[in-house]
């Protein structure tokens, strides 16, 4: 318990981390995936706007990242990374690659949820002449907003838990404190503190998102 007093500075300094490379991996996850995903519904045949060559190009971009393990995926985004943000390594750098890794795991979970919007429900906005983004917009995002968001709330769990392995490239965060302070030092009291935080930070976040849901799917 003394270790982990003295080690006041360092925790607190590596939960903030945590939350800025969640909070910025969310945000870039969140609009890149989401056009993608938006591009996937909309192109796909018998979609909005069917495009099988535009739709295709998204599909491989999807399908060749999104199964790359995430330990893999940061050594493969360094180029990327580096040209975006100027540094390969660091906190920000590890929040990009998050952010990038995610998106395409985004884009599959909007497309699976746009896609669930009953055809009927699409058929009769046409039928009444709306196009297709008015569609998109006022029909297909908003009846699939609920489950939107219980899918961007897993999203944001599973940044969370990303964010231990952004200490691979110099990231930092709980993770990084937990191995460094921890585990390797063999002070279980400082790496259940870590750990402790993390699942309190997992819980509020499923929490809310379930809430908001709730609220969202009953209107």
């Amino acid at each position: 318990m003394e270790r982990l007093i003295e080690l006041g500075p360092e925790f607190w300094k590596a939960a903030v981390e945590t939350l800025y490379m969640t909070a910025f991996a969310l945000v870039m996850a969140g609009i890149l995936g989401t056009l993608i995903g938006v591009g996937l519904y909309v192109t796909r045949r018998g979609g909005l706007l069917p495009s099988r060559v535009a739709n295709g190009i998204l599909e491989l971009l999807v399908n060749f990242f999104r199964p790359i393990p995430f330990v893999i995926f940061i050594a493969v985004a360094m180029p990327l990374t580096r040209a975006v943000i100027g540094i390969a390594i660091g906190t920000t750098a590890g929040a990009f690659a998050i952010g990038l890794a995610a998106s395409f795991a985004i884009a599959r979970i909007v497309e699976q949820h746009l896609v669930s919007v009953p055809p009927g429900v699409i058929e009769a906005a046409r039928a009444m002449g709306a196009g297709p983004w008015r569609i998109l917009f006022t029909v297909a995002i908003p009846e699939s907003l609920g489950p939107l968001i219980l899918g961007y709330t897993f999203i944001v769990v599973a940044l969370i838990d990303m964010t231990a392995m952004a200490g691979l490239i110099g990231g930092g965060g709980l993770g990084a404190f937990a191995q460094i302070y921890g585990f390797r030092q063999f002070e279980p009291v400082v790496m259940w503190a870590a750990i402790f935080l993390i699942v309190l930070f997992v819980h509020l976040v499923q929490l809310l998102g379930t809430r908001l849901a709730r609220v969202v799917m009953r209107r």
